[in-house]
C-alpha cells in the first residue's frame, strides 16, 4: 500500500484551504499602489519610488516571539501572538527612523489547525494595518516530528525605507540629552523562558497579563521623527535596558533614574529574587521603547506621546564618560 503525504502527517488539502481563506478575506492595506505581486505567487514584488526621499535606503528586520508561543498554544490564544510578531519586527525597524513598508510572516506547526492559523493571521493583518505597512506574503508549514501536539512557531520579516541623510542613531546623541521611556504593556515578547518558570505554579491565574501583546510603536514615534524631535531610539527587548547603549556614542554613559513598576514586574521580582539591576538587565520593567532627545524637547515629546494615549516619562540622562564603551549607571 502506498504511503501518501497525509499519512506522513502533512495535510496538503488543509493547507490549500488556508491559502484560499487568505485570498478570500484579503482587505485593503497600506501601499497598495506599490504592490505589483503579493500573496499567492512564488515571491512578492513591491515597487519603490517615494519622491520625498532623496537618498533612499532599504531597512530590514526579522524576529520571532520566543517561548511566548508555548503560552499561546496552552491557552489557545493566537491573535495576540500575531501582534507580538509584527511588533517585534517593526519596533526594531523604526529605531533608525525608517518607515515600515511591508511585512512577511512564517508560521509552522506540527499539524495545521485552521482556526488557530486564521486567528494568528488576523492578528498579523490588523497589526500591519496599525503599523502602516502592507502584509505582502508569508509561508505556512506543517512539520510533524519537528513540532509535537499543539506546538507551533512563527517568524516575521519587515522591510522599510529611510532617507540616508535622516538616519537616526548614536551620531546625533550628545551629553545633556534626555532619555524618555514609553510604557510597555507588560513583558512584551521577551524573557518568557524565565517568565514561564517564575509563574509555572499558577500560570492560569496570570495568563491574561502574560499574553497581553507587544505595543506597536510606529504610529507613536514616527510623527516625532518627521518633526525632527528625536536623536536616537531603542526598542527594549531581551537584555532590558542594556539595549540603550547600542544607540549611544563612545565616551558616554546613561545615568538611569527610577520609575514605578507595575504589579506584574514586582511579582516577578518577588518570586525570582532578582535584584533591581538584574531585573532591568532582563526585562523591560514597564518601558517598552526609548527615545533620546534634546533636553529642550523633553516636555513637548512627552506631551505628544501622552496625547496619543501612552504614558511617557524621563528615565535618564546622557553624560560624558572617560570609558570608550557606552554604558549605563544603574
Amino acid at each position: 500500500m502506498a504511503i501518501d503525504y497525509k499519512q506522513s502527517g502533512v495535510d496538503v488539502v488543509k493547507g490549500d484551504e488556508f491559502v484560499d481563506w487568505i485570498s478570500q478575506t484579503q482587505t485593503r492595506q497600506a501601499f497598495e499602489d506599490h504592490i505589483l505581486s503579493g500573496v499567492g505567487g512564488f515571491a512578492a514584488i513591491f515597487k519603490l519610488g517615494f519622491s520625498e526621499i532623496k537618498k533612499p535606503c532599504i531597512v530590514s528586520a526579522t524576529d520571532g516571539v520566543g517561548t511566548k508561543v508555548k503560552l499561546a498554544s496552552q491557552f489557545n490564544t493566537f491573535n495576540t501572538i500575531g501582534q507580538d510578531l509584527v511588533a517585534m519586527c517593526v519596533n526594531d525597524l523604526i529605531c533608525c527612523g525608517a518607515k515600515p513598508l511591508f511585512f512577511l510572516d512564517y508560521y509552522a506547526s506540527a499539524k495545521l489547525d485552521l482556526a488557530a492559523a486564521q486567528s494568528f493571521l488576523d492578528g498579523v493583518r490588523a497589526s500591519c494595518y496599525n503599523s502602516g505597512c502592507a502584509l505582502i506574503g508569508g509561508e505556512t508549514a506543517e512539520m510533524p516530528g519537528v513540532y509535537h501536539d499543539k506546538d507551533f512557531d512563527c517568524a516575521g520579516f519587515a522591510v522599510g525605507i529611510v532617507d540616508e541623510e535622516k538616519i537616526l542613531g548614536a551620531k546625533w546623541v550628545k551629553p545633556g540629552d534626555c532619555v524618555i521611556g514609553i510604557e510597555s504593556s507588560g513583558f512584551h515578547s521577551n524573557g518568557y523562558s524565565l517568565v514561564r518558570k517564575i509563574f509555572e505554579k499558577d500560570l492560569e491565574h496570570w495568563q491574561k497579563e502574560l499574553l497581553v501583546p507587544t505595543i506597536l510603536y510606529p504610529k507613536i514615534v514616527l510623527p516625532l521623527v518627521q518633526n525632527n524631535l528625536i536623536h536616537a531610539m531603542a526598542h527594549i527587548t531581551g537584555g532590558g535596558m542594556e539595549n540603550i547603549p547600542r544607540v549611544m556614542p563612545k565616551f558616554t554613559r546613561l545615568r538611569l533614574l527610577d520609575w514605578p513598576w507595575s504589579e506584574i514586574f514586582l511579582e516577578a521580582q518577588d518570586r525570582s529574587g532578582l535584584s533591581r539591576v538584574e531585573m532591568l538587565k532582563t526585562f523591560n520593567c514597564g518601558v517598552g521603547f526609548c527615545l533620546i532627545v534634546d533636553a529642550q524637547n523633553l516636555e513637548q515629546v512627552v506631551l505628544k506621546i501622552s496625547d496619543l494615549g501612552l504614558r511617557a516619562f524621563k528615565i535618564g540622562e546622557i553624560e560624558s564618560s572617560n570609558k570608550e564603551e557606552a554604558e549605563i549607571i544603574y
